[in-house]
């Protein structure tokens, strides 16, 4: 009779892959809607002073 260690790993294998697959499907972090998408009025104010001046 052949060893069931194989096959109990291969399953282990492939049960940990649907879980971390959930896991991740299921993450309600998104970061994309936490990056800064550019400077904002109060850094546009401050340069456009320095710019003027330089000018």
């Amino acid at each position: 009779m052949p060893s069931l260690l194989p096959l109990c790993r291969r399953l282990n294998a492939i049960a940990t892959g649907w879980q971390n697959l959930i896991a991740r499907i299921r993450d309600p972090y998104r970061p994309e809607l936490h990056y800064m998408r550019g400077p904002g009025p109060k850094w546009r104010a401050k340069h456009t002073v320095h710019a003027a001046a330089a000018r």
